[in-house]
């Protein structure tokens, strides 16, 4: 199994290179459902693999020029007081209820990135308090549930930071790597982690990462956001289906893919 999973964290990180984010929605359901790691573990050993991915695929899209650091500095820094307390507050729930949390967050995500926008050129002039009071509600979430939030972190830097898309995904690797780390030492307080299966799990993502920003370099930014938008809502139904003993997703999978169909039809123009 150990073999397989280092298969698949290769695609995990090709995914975090490529979108941005995607690591933790992929990682902690590998490692919970596939290698069996009980869940705050298995938070806590996300946040290590996930954040290592992401500072080694910020330093690739930096190169690029698409991290856009005064960005990635502000909201960084909220996001990583944020995933600190997080991570603190995460003993005071179950596992389970994490998953649950983790699997909410994730669908609302999704559906709210399917809504077309206009992409914007660059971040002329950021809205401090609002990058700021969104960096600290994506740390919060993603030091509580072990996300290295890029799933979060992308949307946030679309909608408040006023990033292009391609802008967006290099500098949310930053962003992810600052509030991984400050998750995993509130993680670290109450948990312990097999540093055998992370460590080789995290090489594998590594080299996948790399291979994941050259690709990210090619791909239209339309085609970025409509990947990373279906790929978070099919680990959401996903885990809520693992979590619910499938009968609730399954019911309601055509409704929630038809409305994210309908949020996702182009925008109608003015005579």
């Amino acid at each position: 199994m150990l073999v397989l999973a280092a298969l698949l964290s290769v695609a995990i990180g090709v995914t975090v290179g490529l979108l941005g984010g995607g690591g933790s929605i992929l990682t902690l359901p590998l490692l919970v459902y596939l290698l069996h790691v009980e869940t705050k573990a298995a938070i806590a050993s996300s946040l290590l693999l996930v954040g290592t991915t992401s500072l080694v695929g910020a330093v690739s899209h930096a190169r690029a020029g698409n991290v856009q650091a005064r960005a990635g500095a502000v909201f960084g820094a909220a996001a990583m007081g944020g995933a600190f307390a997080g991570g603190r507050l995460a003993s005071l729930f179950s596992g389970a209820a994490l998953l649950l949390v983790f699997a909410c967050v994730m669908l609302v995500t999704a559906l709210a990135m399917m809504r077309p926008r206009a992409d914007a050129e660059g971040a002329s002039q950021l809205a401090l308090g609002r990058v700021l009071a969104a960096g600290v509600a994506v740390g919060l979430v993603a030091g509580l549930v072990g996300a290295g939030g890029g799933f979060l972190v992308v949307p946030a830097l679309v909608f408040f930071g006023g990033l292009a898309m391609r802008q967006a995904v290099g500098t949310s690797l930053m962003v992810i790597a600052l509030q991984s780390f400050a998750g995993l030492l509130g993680h670290l307080r109450h948990t312990q982690i097999d540093l055998r299966v992370t460590g080789i799990l995290t090489v594998a993502a590594v080299a996948g990462s790399l291979v994941g920003a050259r690709l990210a370099a090619k791909a239209p930014a339309k085609l970025l956001r409509a990947g990373f938008a279906w790929l978070v809502l099919a680990m959401a139904l996903f885990m809520l289906g693992k979590q619910l003993g499938y009968r609730v997703p399954l019911v309601a999978a055509p409704f929630v893919v038809g409305l994210g169909l309908w949020l996702a039809r182009p925008a109608r123009t003015s005579p």
